[in-house]
């Protein structure tokens, strides 16, 4: 069951919170220690049906660190079925059962990674650094900003774009421009402005030259680089996208 005497409210301040799903009270409260001591807030459960319940309710988790060897609901059946529900929340598995078939299974039904008992507070609290490092990169890269604009798709953090999905290869000047259109859409760029963004203030030359590449840029984005709809030029005054 879920210990009561465990606050349910979330510290501003603390690292994250961490569900901790263990029947054996000894092992469960060593690691409640090492990880509030750390700076994370920590729920308790003593079997796998309540912890299915604190998952399925908490505005906030970051982490749970799941026995394999539990009541009601085992931790391999528990991980299946976050996994199928779509909880993304990761899982360190933890278990006395330590051999390389077990923590293939444990790792198979979805755990994040396998801790064998008995082990070392502090391995365990780095581990759980670990994966909860892991988890915000990958949520800042799944948050990562993508622009999109009929059928060109932009993802600028991986310099990469695409048409209807095909990827395309861009020169550092073309990638450079299509960013500087597809994050300000509609506005107009003189060519003097394109220079200063994309060139730099100390280009020495000819501003026809972001005519040239305005060109080859259209030739790899527009279907009809004779008439485009995707960079468009505003007579008297540059170009804008669409």
């Amino acid at each position: 069951m879920l210990l009561t005497e465990q606050a349910p409210s979330i510290a501003k301040n603390s690292l994250g919170c961490v569900l901790v799903v263990e029947d054996e009270t000894i092992i469960q409260e060593a690691i409640a220690l090492a990880l509030r001591e750390d700076g994370y807030n920590v729920l308790l459960a003593e079997d796998g049906y309540n912890a299915l319940q604190i998952v399925k309710t908490s505005q906030r988790l970051d982490l749970v660190v799941l026995d394999v060897m539990l009541p009601s609901i085992n931790g391999l059946d528990l991980c299946r079925i976050l996994r199928h529900e779509g909880s993304n929340v990761p899982v360190l598995m933890i278990s006395a059962r330590g051999n390389e078939a077990d923590r293939i299974t444990g790792l198979e039904v979805g755990a994040d990674d396998y801790l064998s008992k008995p082990f070392g507070m502090r391995e365990l609290v780095a581990r759980c650094r670990a994966l909860l490092r892991r988890s915000r990169q990958d949520m800042v890269s799944s948050n990562a900003t993508v622009y999109k604009f009929g059928d060109v798709t932009m993802y600028p953090d991986e310099c990469r774009v695409t048409i209807n999905e095909s990827e395309i290869n861009l020169s550092p000047k073309e990638f450079r421009l299509l960013d500087l259109f597809m994050s300000h859409p509609r506005r107009v760029w003189s060519r003097e402005q394109l220079l200063e963004k994309v060139w730099g203030v100390d280009f020495v030359g000819d501003s026809k030259t972001v005519d040239v590449h305005i060109r080859w840029l259209r030739e790899k984005i527009e279907i009809d680089p004779s008439d485009p709809k995707h960079i468009v030029t505003v007579r008297g005054f540059g170009y804008r996208l669409g």
